[in-house]
């Protein structure tokens, strides 16, 4: 795969993490304006984001062809570890633009702007600690 494909797949996917995030935030949010209502529709969002995003990198960007519990269990906590870095750039950019500008449509776009920067972020830490066997991702994008 170059290393455009493998860009453009990282993006497509972040993409789709992204729609399940905000989704899932949406859905929660449906239940009132309070702080705990923020607060559990941006960490049930980041949950179910996270889970996508897992799935999808672990099979066609890492091409990973673990199986198992064990398996699982270690890498997705890697996964998780390396996301907990990233989600303070993603939490941190969608608070801020919430108590900035207070609308919705502004506190997505602080997400959407945290998401894109935490994203490209994860990729080189998932790369470097997580999937760290390297099949079937081509050199150039390494």
């Amino acid at each position: 795969m170059t290393g455009l494909s493998l860009a453009l797949r990282y993006a497509l996917f972040a993409g789709i993490a992204m729609i399940a995030n905000l989704g899932t935030q949406r859905l929660v949010l449906a239940f009132g304006e309070t702080a705990f209502v923020f607060a559990t529709a941006v960490g049930a969002g980041t949950l179910v984001g996270l889970v996508v995003k897992y799935l999808l990198d672990k099979r066609w960007i890492f091409y990973d062809a673990s199986t198992g519990l064990r398996a699982h269990g270690r890498k997705f906590a890697l996964y998780t570890a390396m996301g907990l870095v990233t989600t303070c750039i993603f939490w941190g950019s969608e608070t801020a633009f919430w108590l900035i500008w207070g609308t919705d449509p502004m506190r997505e776009l602080g997400a959407v702007l945290g998401l894109m920067v935490g994203y490209m972020t994860k990729y080189l830490l998932d790369r470097r600690f997580v999937f760290t066997d390297g099949r079937g991702i081509a050199e150039g994008a390494r």
